[in-house]
């Protein structure tokens, strides 16, 4: 190699060249106009207007996800945020686990991979084009041959089952258990009636005391909205009661109607079966904080962080293909003991001049919790200019001010009258009849506490103390679970508040039957073979050659002064360590700063990267972990002048002497993936297949534009991507611009095929069930209209909805002890929709608490896919994902969306250069 070389500005070049643009098809530069709101799915007026009579309207549900932490089912929803991006390395599968054994199916010599035996190889030769002809390009129009966009009335037969039809894949069975218990209904219907009052009684809490009136007609059990009545018993027809109204003394007369005979395990009743089950909770003397019940009586205190973490279950009665059922995860919460009136303090006493802007950058987004009611709160805003003593009118019209307030209804005295007041604005909702929407909430610092662990604060010590009380085994988890429905059972009020509405329960959870899909083989350049049971192949790809490998022949090394010595072992390092995994690595080109602050790092970037258009990649060091800087060099090598980059902090490098060594393995084959190259595959048995990921991201500030990030396959062996960004209104979930993303994607997988897929299958991740029929409608239409920009080309089509925030889990029985389930478990019935045909499957594996599965739902099908098939070709994309030598718990296009959308929409704030389109950049 040559001798290390310090840098030097080369001289003006003869021009710019033509700014790289994003390749597409013609007369598509323009946005494509947005088509009309789809249309709203039905709703039952009397239940909604029934859960909110009963204070419990529709509430957004947490995001059960903080990054893609491996560990298992720790539900650590508040405690940890992303992990920092000072290095840019991802761990999907577990802390680092040396894999054990392995078997060598092949091993040889050559860019060809084997074929399996028995059948035809899985991973054609390279440059080997498809034959076909190319296709020949018209303005969209018409295509009468293309199945019509479905409709919700009408969905694609694949994607509505007729229940008791699913099919039955082939696999290992396993014994599982699954944290859901049965719900049997004793009681033969549950009968729906319509009450009038005449003369009208407007006022909804006056028609709430008249009909309490008449128990001894209606029973104890009642559930009524104002309008409509459930009862668990027929009334004699027609039903005439008289009341009296206490305003003027005029005599009301009641009249109760049958409308509705219900079954027990109707869709309508599972709402207020919910209601009835937080009274159980209730009964049991948990707390509700959000959605959840918690118990701060049991809550264990680590003193030395200031932290609670209070225990507590998720619950809800779900109607699957199994029956009914209640699903019951255990949980925990952190809570800070410190308020938020000690952290605005600790942020004075650090940043006197700036106090205001740093607390608004620190506190808002964050959730609080009102220790005197038990309510959870996301600070939208600060009002400096109001304090306690500044007054608020009361529902009656009472002014009062906030410390007469507190100390009357709660008994606190404020002690700080000065302190500025906390904004939080509800989410607009419908609000039930009568009663006033509030534009916002004002919250007192003192009186309100942080939850989860703080940014600053974050070190390994105080993540394993936290991850040791919430990380919990399956075997943990069960103990929970029977706790809980012992404490039912052998409470007289609680298992008698189910039995009024004829609900019992199973004594323990269900047990049903799974399968484990057959282990993926792993190509690498020169061999092929099967992972061990923890589905990790960490020392082989560190230790043969990558499929593919982009030689580094002139690239940046970007380093402070203070790091020089530093900046030459990694190089040493990385000289040391290419050679195995097939990389060739020159020495760089070296441009050392005078010192660490960003507009050091970016001038001299900015004026190497704009004189010299051959650097293949540029690798920055930085002293610290911090988001800003690493924020200005993204935004520099993404968007304004485009080229692969890495950024590594030099705490990450130091250490001991095996440290940097592995570090320096995980950076390699990270700026491998950035410069193109092909880390290792599985056998892909689909031919001219496409596969596409989707996932949006959504900012927590306030006005941010949401982001799509948009990922497909070029190649048939899925190791080729092209990615596309798109940002749209904020909070708006829908994409708007699938087609003209898609058409780009085609046009690239035909430049270089030659060819167009004929089979299209896409991965949708982040929507929930009540957006599955919008999806259909809306989102899969824009995607078949972009097939009208191609003559004659009409490809089959799957598309599969992607849900991580699942609360269900699996325990494998192993002799009468629970543990995680293997890799490669799927269920496919008994807890699975009756609406959609989907699955739950297990890909990765966690070595710490409970594995978490992931849900897909099939909501299209026109390329008649088995199940086995999408089951199998699922498992094998979460093998792909180039960030962790293992496999994850999504599909690796889903994955790579997501990386890209978050870091688009959280790090650039702008779309990334269209010259990066081809490379896996943003991992």
């Amino acid at each position: 190699m040559e001798p290390l070389r310090p840098f030097r500005l080369p001289g003006p070049r003869p021009g710019p060249g033509h700014p790289g643009r994003l390749r597409g098809l013609p007369g598509q530069a323009q946005r494509l106009p947005r088509p009309g709101a789809p249309e709203s799915r039905p709703t039952v007026a009397p239940l909604s207007a029934l859960l909110c009579s009963l204070g419990l309207g529709e509430r957004p549900c947490p995001s059960l996800e903080a990054g893609d932490w491996p560990l298992g089912r720790g539900t650590m929803v508040e405690a940890l945020a992303q992990p920092s991006p000072a290095v840019e390395e991802e761990e999907d599968g577990a802390a680092a686990a040396l894999p054990t054994h392995r078997r060598t199916l092949w091993r040889g010599r050559g860019d060809v991979l084997p074929a399996p035996p028995g059948r035809q190889a899985a991973v054609p030769s390279r440059g080997k084009p498809c034959i076909a002809a190319a296709p020949t390009l018209r303005p969209p129009g018409p295509r009468p041959s293309l199945p019509p966009a479905p409709t919700p009335g009408t969905p694609p037969a694949a994607s509505r089952p007729v229940p008791g039809t699913k099919p039955v894949a082939k696999g290992t069975a396993l014994a599982l258990g699954l944290n859901l218990v049965k719900i049997h209904c004793q009681n033969e219907a549950v009968y729906q009636y319509h009450v009038t009052f005449s003369p009208e009684v407007e006022c909804r809490s006056a028609r709430f005391a008249m009909l309490k009136q008449h128990r001894a007609v209606t029973g104890d059990v009642t559930a009524f909205d104002g309008t409509i009545l459930y009862l668990p018993i027929v009334l004699p027809q027609p039903v005439s009661l008289k009341a009296q109204r206490r305003s003027d003394g005029e005599e009301i007369t009641i009249t109760i109607q049958i409308t509705k005979v219900l079954e027990p395990s109707s869709d309508l009743c599972i709402p207020f079966y919910n209601v009835v089950f937080r009274r159980v909770m209730k009964i049991l003397d948990m707390n509700l904080v959000g959605r959840n019940f918690f118990e701060p009586a049991q809550a264990t205190v680590i003193q030395h962080h200031r932290l609670q973490i209070w225990p507590g279950y998720s619950v809800s009665i779900r109607k699957k293909d199994g029956g009914l059922f209640l699903l019951v995860d255990p949980i925990h919460k952190v809570i800070r003991s410190d308020s938020v009136l000690n952290f605005m303090h600790a942020i004075y006493k650090q940043s006197i001049s700036s106090f205001q802007d740093e607390c608004t950058k620190q506190l808002v987004g964050n959730v609080v919790i009102t220790r005197y009611n038990n309510r959870t709160y996301r600070i939208d805003d600060i009002d400096w200019n109001k304090t306690p003593r500044d007054s608020f009118t009361l529902v009656s019209g009472e002014e009062i001010t906030f410390v007469d307030y507190y100390s009357k209804a709660y008994g606190i005295t404020i002690r700080e009258l000065d302190q500025p007041l906390l904004i939080h604005r509800p989410r607009e909702k419908q609000t039930p009849e009568g009663k006033r929407r509030l534009d916002m909430v004002l919250l007192v610092p003192e009186l309100t506490f942080m939850t989860g662990i703080p940014d600053t604060k974050k070190d390994s010590r105080m993540l394993k103390d936290v991850m040791r009380e919430m990380l919990q085994s399956p075997g943990q988890h069960y103990v929970r679970l029977t706790s809980l429905l012992r404490r039912i059972k052998d409470s007289p009020e609680a298992s008698g508040e189910l039995m009024r509405w004829g609900l019992t329960l199973d004594p323990d959870i269900h047990r049903t039957q799974g399968r484990i899909l057959p282990t993926e083989r792993i190509n690498l350049r020169h061999s092929s073979f099967l992972p061990a049971e923890d589905l990790s192949w960490n020392k082989e790809v560190t230790r043969e050659a990558s499929i593919s490998a982009v030689a580094m022949n002139y690239w940046l090394l970007v380093y402070p002064k203070r790091l020089q010595d530093l900046a030459k072992d990694l190089v040493a390092a990385m000289e040391s360590v290419c050679g195995p995994i097939g990389m060739h690595v020159s020495r760089p080109a070296l441009v050392e700063l005078k010192d660490d602050r960003i507009e050091t790092y970016a001038k001299s970037i900015r004026s190497v990267l704009g004189s010299e258009d051959k650097v293949q990649l540029l690798l920055c060091i930085i002293s610290s972990s911090r988001e800003d800087l690493y924020g200005a060099i993204k935004k520099l090598c993404c968007v304004q002048s485009p080229v692969p980059s890495q950024v590594i902090n030099a705490q990450s490098l130091m250490g001991q002497a095996g440290k940097m060594r592995s570090v320096v393995q995980k950076v390699l084959l990270q700026m491998n993936c950035k410069l193109g190259g092909e880390l290792w595959g599985v056998d892909i048995p689909l031919k001219q297949l496409m596969v596409i990921g989707m996932d949006v991201y959504h900012g927590h500030s306030k006005g941010m534009r949401s982001v799509i990030g948009f990922v497909a396959s070029m190649n048939h062996v899925l190791t080729k991507w092209y990615s596309r960004v798109v940002f749209q209104m904020p909070h708006q979930e829908i994409a708007d611009s699938l087609r003209l993303c898609l058409a780009d994607a085609l046009q690239h997988f035909h430049e270089m095929n030659h060819c167009l897929p004929k089979k299209i299958v896409v991965y949708r991740d982040g929507v929930s069930d009540s957006q599955l029929d919008t999806v259909l409608k809306y989102e899969i239409p824009q995607m078949q209209k972009c097939f009208d920009t191609f003559e004659s080309y009409e490809p089959s089509m799957v598309v599969v909805v992607v849900q991580k925030k699942i609360s269900t889990n699996f325990y494998a029985l192993r002799t009468e002890q629970f543990a995680s389930p293997p890799p490669g478990t799927v269920i496919d019935h008994t807890i699975t929709s009756s609406d959609w045909q989907d699955f739950f499957l297990l890909a990765h594996h966690s070595r710490q608490g409970c594995s978490i599965p992931t849900r897909y739902i099939c909501v299209l099908n026109t390329a008649n896919l088995s199940y086995e098939h999408l089951q199998r070709l699922t498992f094998k994309l979460c093998h792909l994902y180039w960030n962790w030598p293992g496999t994850v718990r999504v599909p690796a296009p889903c994955k790579y969306a997501h990386k890209l959308a978050f870091l688009s929409g959280q790090v650039l704030h702008h779309e990334p250069s269209a010259q990066l389109c081809d490379k896996l950049f943003f991992l």
